[in-house]
């Protein structure tokens, strides 16, 4: 008799640890949905559905931008394109792209209109600059695009014999943009 008790406890507990496992499992679940794929355990989790983008994540994304007047000035949809991908929260973007896919899942679209602050910033007078013209530097005239050689990009607004007057203010500061943006994936940071 006290076997028969021993055995029905062994099995009482054996069928307790298996709901317990089947319940964590499914609150697993809950937290992290399903359409997760992963085909080995050093493989980074690709979302296809359900996540929600938060900073750290990786996110690949179609985008146009336009400027208030309708005219759009930058889309990754233009032909030979690739879409863009970058890691939310970490600068590799301006602020509000940013703020644009923060909490958007796969599959959404989104219109945003950034002000200056969180595009290009404000246009400032204080990114005019001047560098001493040197002819062996080559022929340049008002209105060329230069590039400093830190890789910035500058308009050039004066050249005489002593100086190059530059505007190194990104083209866009000062500008509200709007951008479509379209989530295509994300990767889990």
């Amino acid at each position: 008799m006290r076997s028969r008790h021993i055995m029905i406890l062994v099995l009482a507990i054996g069928l307790l640890t298996s709901a317990c496992a089947g319940a964590s499992a499914d609150e697993g679940d809950a937290a992290e949905p399903s359409s997760t794929t992963s085909t080995s355990p050093t493989d980074d989790v690709k979302a296809t559905e359900g996540f929600i983008v938060k900073d750290g994540d990786t996110v690949e994304v179609h985008y146009v931008g336009t400027l208030d007047d309708g005219s759009e000035f930058d889309s990754s949809r233009s032909e030979g394109r690739e879409p863009l991908s970058f890691v939310v929260g970490t600068g590799q973007v301006i602020s509000g792209f940013d703020q644009a896919v923060r909490g958007g899942q796969v599959g959404e679209v989104r219109t945003v209109r950034m002000e200056p602050g969180d595009a290009y910033g404000e246009w400032s007078e204080e990114n005019i600059v001047e560098f001493p013209f040197n002819p062996e530097q080559g022929e340049l005239k008002v209105g060329d695009e230069v590039f400093l050689t830190n890789g910035q990009g500058a308009i050039v607004l004066e050249v005489t014999e002593e100086i190059v007057k530059l505007d190194i203010n990104h083209p866009l500061a000062g500008k509200a943009l709007t951008f479509e943006v379209e989530i295509l994936a994300i990767t889990q940071g």
